[in-house]
């Protein structure tokens, strides 16, 4: 009886460590803070990397392997009182290419507006139905963001479920004190307000499609049909063209998160491609991403 009782507990304890879906390095930066207990920044690395790793954020079972590769580096720029903080937050996070060594990044993108309250050793509570504290709603917020894009990438618009905790997350924190929750605290579209609102808005559809198709219809088949993997990316970049034309709102900040995670990996791609292809490419991209202009060039610049 007792031996069927550790049998038990140690397939219980098993299937949680299955159930996690985040593999995520964090790090607590405090070089500008001068002439304090700098232990604190030490034991909130680790309790975020606590909560971020050992909760869990789905009802899907995750074995190790699978886990979302993401990292997340505050900077902290100001010490307000002995509780009270100020910085940046840098949010990165990719998935791993089928039947490669690859990871391709998914999000690559800094939050300017981070201010939170922490207590040393004091736990960090959160719930999806009210805004406890500013720092565990921000990890919360990142963490189903990032599961957003990461389910988005393997089934067509499969990221709306932790798309719309996120937003859940934003409402909740729409009478806090700390800014970066609300629409008028940014026009530019950068904050957390307006970055999951226009991800699950309607005219922004066709960026969704995008991930899906150059990432599951394109990357992942590239390893053994290289030709039909880059023809669907290259498809793939007439929806963010939709996207561009129809400017679903004067900023687009969107695409600028896709492109400051991809444009790199999108020129390597072409290395190999024929002229036809190339130039379609380039054209696309050059209207849509103009920043970025100059790197494109290196596509036309390819031989097959």
């Amino acid at each position: 009886m007792r031996k069927a009782g550790l049998l038990l507990l140690i397939l219980l304890f098993s299937l949680n460590l299955r159930s996690q879906e985040l593999r995520c390095n964090v790090q607590v930066v405090s070089q500008q803070i001068q002439g304090t207990n700098k232990q604190v920044f030490q034991t909130l690395q680790n309790a975020i990397y606590e909560f971020m790793n050992n909760r869990v954020w789905t009802n899907h079972v995750y074995t190790i392997e699978e886990r979302i590769e993401c990292n997340l580096m505050f900077n902290i720029t100001e010490q307000l009182s002995a509780t009270d903080f100020k910085g940046t937050l840098t949010i990165q996070a990719s998935r791993p290419v089928f039947n490669t060594n690859y990871s391709t990044t998914t999000l690559n993108f800094v939050d300017n507006d981070i201010k939170f309250t922490y207590v040393e050793f004091s736990p960090l509570e959160f719930s999806l139905n009210s805004n406890l504290s500013n720092l565990t709603s921000i990890l919360a917020y990142y963490a189903y963001f990032i599961l957003g894009l990461d389910y988005d990438t393997f089934s067509p618009m499969g990221g709306t479920p932790y798309f719309t905790n996120a937003e859940q997350i934003v409402q909740n924190a729409q009478n806090a004190a700390e800014s970066g929750w609300k629409p008028m605290e940014d026009i530019s579209h950068k904050n957390r307000y307006w970055l999951v609102k226009d991800m699950i808005d309607p005219d922004y559809e066709p960026l969704r499609e995008f991930n899906y198709s150059y990432h599951r219809l394109g990357l992942d088949v590239m390893d053994e049909k290289v030709v039909e993997g880059r023809a669907e990316i290259t498809n793939s970049l007439e929806l963010l063209q939709q996207v561009y034309r129809k400017r679903p709102d004067p900023y687009m900040y969107l695409l600028r998160l896709v492109f400051d995670a991809k444009v790199d990996e999108i020129v390597n791609v072409y290395t190999e491609s024929y002229p036809e292809e190339r130039n379609r490419a380039h054209l696309i991209l050059t209207e849509v991403d103009k920043p970025n202009a100059s790197k494109y060039s290196a596509i036309l610049e390819s031989e097959y």
